[in-house]
């Protein structure tokens, strides 16, 4: 009974491990004193050693028995403790014949047992303790200051082996079980670990799924209410309207703050920077606010700094939901008096601004002891006090995470009974320094007030398609586009989709997601691929109930040209829509410019872009992605006799192959000058906030210096060094290019490409090395026995160096397969999604079987052949072959 109960404890997760290492160590330890006493009866005459050992024994059993039986392991651990020091060692010392018996090995067993049974500052007590008694016994010995019981010589050596036997297997058998439990806790806490993972996906899941539920009806409640605002209704019946439409965006606040939350529990949330217009976001937080401060008597006073930038680049939507909640908890815990928020700004060095939000109020005040407490989630202050005051809890922990996240701070001011003041400082880009004015927003939303709808612009030749399961959004975006006067046609599948956009040519699909048998992602995906369909280039725009930066990523990556999240506005879907519809269909009804269109066609007077990818021309990238990651790419110089010519533009690599025949001459290449690319950095800047330039490999070319020059000219252009060129470089720039559009941040991009660049590969198998040594990339010496030799140099990239990887010998055909089979001997930890096959002056015949021989290797999902760039062609000469690929995470 009691030997089940002692296993029971040792396998109980709920007993602390200090307790656990007791039971097992002191188990051991009896049965170590027990072999100790039948070793000595079988070697030894002194009986008195037998008996004290056999004591210790049984001591030890009845210690760990009761300590079990009555939970008592902290005295039970004292008293084993005191009895190793002041019993095992004292008597082991006087009967094992002292220094010359079986002492020391025991010593090693006290060590052991007191180290790992005590904790802190105990263990280091017990320590001194053990150095001191082990100190003595040794002194005492050497000065022969006691008569010991004397051991002979052949005595000397059964008594240590004995010792080291059964210390020997003390320490294993201890080894071995705590190792053991160990690997089943850390199975066990692996396996828990899982079970908490697959929890949080399905609590995401299930936020997910409750605000895409949620977002549906109201969608059809904000989208009628619009409708009805629109026509031409009393002032009551408007105002009814309007507070309708700030309730239901309240709710929506509320769903966001629950997700949101679910978000930052699973380490999931990110900061997703866009240019935005401050005006219109304080009137839409005044707006959803103003409605409850009415209902509840109070003054609502708003106070903007005229000299405000118009527009920052930041996350809006978390900066309208820190100022939703942090204005509604004043509302919320105000009686009587008034709620006032003043926003203020600081320019700040590097020419951006801190926005300073002040928000006050004369409710009940927090008291002192309560304000740690006021942004842990789920709890609220004063509870007897606010009991009757409704709220998720998790308004301010959001704040607080949201205002962390964008590096900000909040303080609070409080005086309990007389109020609070909330002041939130968040440091924002500015994007338009053109000052705010005077937005007059308190007289926006008194009573009386009302906005009247304009249609933006009218497009009655344009044929729109919007396809949704829901009949009521489709009612909804048709009523709301109404009157644009577009042709708009619906489809309730995606099937019904495919039906329409086989026969009819639209100028835009509205696209929703989440649909029966056919979602919106493989409906997008059929249509650009529909054969005899009309659709295969026409934008596709996602209008969905599904939040979240990392669906809006989704969505860019899948093939989606635009997002829009329900409920939807006619605002919004009109300034989507008039996006992407071509600028000869659109006739202007309202006072907006052609540059606050931001459209994906490349043309003029484009909104800014948040981040900009750019590269130089030895990335050889194919033209449909760079067209569909709109690269701007800045040309090299290819130099020759007669001129210099630009790469790509002037110049291709044929014409530089041809020249090189017909004329016998080299051809040298060079990187831009300083000046092109402050022009370059220049002109990218004025289409976006900040420039990403990615070159090639530092140690190849001066490129990266000279474009790192011309950078330090500007603040928000940054060179990164691919450490690759030719097709590596262009791997490197489409991934950057990729985190770009999915909204990731300069810093986290950059910190990114220190491990994309490093799972590239890149090579070359070069057939002549004439070229590499007129390049400079190979000596003199080199050159004259690889020709001699019949050497073929395959070149690779490390560290940002072109080096000679390896040489094949022979035939260019025979050398050029075996290099290829070398580059994909590894296919097992090859990334599989693309190989780019570079190739200056292959016949068409040799770049099919190269192809074929790559696929017999590795399966690649999409396999580019692309022509080498006139610089790459000029240094390698014809018939070079590249393979560029990624490895594996």
């Amino acid at each position: 009974m009691t030997l089940k109960k002692i296993i029971s404890v040792i396998l109980d997760r709920e007993r602390s491990l200090e307790e656990r290492r007791f039971i097992i160590l002191t188990l051991f330890a009896a049965l170590a004193f027990f072999g100790s006493t039948i070793t000595n009866l079988i070697i030894h005459e002194y009986k008195e050693e037998c008996i004290a050992q056999a004591l210790m024994s049984i001591f030890t059993l009845a210690v760990l028995y009761l300590s079990v039986k009555y939970e008592k392991l902290k005295i039970g651990i004292l008293i084993m403790v005191i009895e190793v020091q002041l019993v095992l060692m004292p008597s082991t010392y006087f009967w094992g014949g002292g220094i010359y018996g079986g002492l020391i090995p025991w010593f090693a067993f006290s060590f052991l047992y007191v180290g790992m049974v005590t904790t802190r500052h105990y263990r280091l007590i017990a320590l001194i303790t053990l150095i001191v008694e082990n100190f003595i016994f040794f002194y005492v010995d050497i000065n022969h200051l006691i008569v010991l019981v004397p051991h002979s010589y052949n005595m000397f050596y059964t008594d240590v082996f004995g010792a080291m036997f059964i210390v020997g297997l003390y320490i294993f058998g201890v080894c071995w079980l705590i190792v053991n439990i160990t690997e089943r806790e850390s199975e066990y806490a692996k396996k828990q670990a899982k079970e908490i993972e697959e929890l949080n996906k399905s609590q995401n899941r299930f936020f997910s799924s409750m605000s895409h539920e949620i977002r549906t009806p109201i969608n059809t409640i904000i989208g009628l209410d619009e409708m009805i605002l629109r026509e031409d209704i009393s002032e009551e019946v408007a105002e009814d309207a309007i507070n309708i439409q700030a309730a239901s965006k309240m709710l929506l606040t509320t769903i966001n703050d629950i997700l949101d939350m679910s978000k930052i529990e699973s380490g999931k949330m990110e900061i997703v920077p866009v240019v935005y217009s401050i005006g219109d976001l304080l009137s839409e937080v005044v707006g959803m606010v103003w409605l409850k401060a009415k209902e509840k008597g109070l003054e609502f006073k708003v106070d903007v700094d005229q000299t405000l930038p118009s527009e920052f680049l930041g996350d809006e939507v978390r900066i309208k939901q820190i100022l939703v909640n942090v204005l509604n908890n004043a509302v919320k815990y105000t009686e009587k008096g008034s709620v006032s928020l003043m926003i203020r700004w600081e320019k700040r060095e590097d020419g951006n601004a801190e926005i300073v939000f002040t928000v006050s109020d004369t409710g009940m005040g927090i008291k002192k002891e309560s304000i740690p407490y006021l942004f842990t989630a789920f709890k609220r202050v004063d509870e007897d006090k606010n009991r009757y005051i409704e709220g998720t809890g998790l308004g301010l922990s959001i704040v607080k995470e949201f205002v962390d996240l964008m590096n900000g701070e909040i303080n609070v001011n409080s005086i309990y009974t007389k109020g609070s003041v909330f002041v939130i400082k968040i440091p924002q880009a500015v994007s338009n320094s053109k000052e705010v004015g005077d937005l007059m927003i308190e007289s926006r939303h008194s009573i009386g007030s009302r906005t009247r709808y304009k249609q933006t612009f009218e497009a009655p030749e344009a044929r729109v398609l919007i396809v949704d399961d829901n009949e009521s959004n489709l009612m909804v975006a048709t009523k709301l586009l109404r009157d644009t006067k577009v042709q708009i046609d619906t489809a309730m599948s995606g099937e019904e989709a495919l039906s329409h956009t086989i026969r009819t040519k639209y100028d835009v699909i509205f696209m929703d997601h989440l649909m029966p048998e056919m979602d919106g992602i493989e409906c997008l995906h059929k249509v650009h691929s529909q054969v005899g369909g009309y659709n295969k280039n026409t934008p596709i725009v996602a209008l969905t109930a599904n939040a979240g930066s990392e669906l809006k990523a989704l969505y860019r990556r899948e093939g989606f040209l635009g997002y829009v999240l329900k409920p939807v506005t006619g605002e919004l879907l009109e300034a989507e829509l008039i996006k992407h519809l071509p600028y000869e269909l659109v006739k202007l009804t309202s006072d907006i410019d052609y540059e606050d269109r931001a459209t994906t066609r490349g043309t003029s007077g484009l909104k800014k872009k948040t981040i900009i990818v750019t590269t130089d021309s030895v990335c050889d990238l194919p033209k449909d992605i760079v067209n569909r990651y709109d690269i701007p790419i800045l040309p090299y110089h290819i130099v020759v006799k007669n001129g210099i010519f630009l790469d790509g533009v002037e110049a291709e690599s044929d014409s530089v192959l041809s020249y090189i025949a017909e004329t016998g001459e080299s051809v040298t290449t060079e990187p831009p000058a300083v000046s092109e690319y402050e022009a370059f950095f220049a002109e990218q800047l004025s289409k976006a906030h900040s420039v990403i330039h990615i070159t090639m490999a530092k140690y190849a070319s001066s490129g990266y210096e000279k474009a790192k020059e011309a950078a330090s000219t500007f603040d928000s252009v940054k060179v990164v060094d691919s450490g690759h060129l030719a097709g590596g470089l262009g791997f490197v720039v489409i991934y950057a290019a990729k985190r770009a559009l999915e909204g990731a941040d300069v810093d986290r991009i950059i910190d990114e490409l220190v491990v994309i660049k490093k799972r590239v590969r890149t090579s070359c198998f070069v057939e002549s090395t004439d070229y590499l040594h007129k390049a400079g990339w190979i000596s003199k010496g080199v050159n004259r026995v690889a020709k001699t030799l019949t050497l073929h140099p395959v070149l690779v990239l490390k560290r940002s160096r072109m080096k000679v990887g390896m040489f094949r010998i022979g035939k260019r055909e025979h050398s050029l397969y075996k290099y290829i089979n070398a580059m994909l001997e590894t296919f097992n930890s090859i990334d599989k999604s693309m190989i780019m096959i570079e190739y200056s002056g292959a016949t068409e015949e040799e770049l099919k079987k190269i192809r074929e021989l790559v696929s017999s290797k590795v399966m690649f999902e999409r396999v580019v052949v692309q022509k080498a760039s006139s610089t790459i062609t000029a240094n390698c000469g014809p018939g070079a072959v590249g393979l560029i690929y990624m490895m594996e995470r």
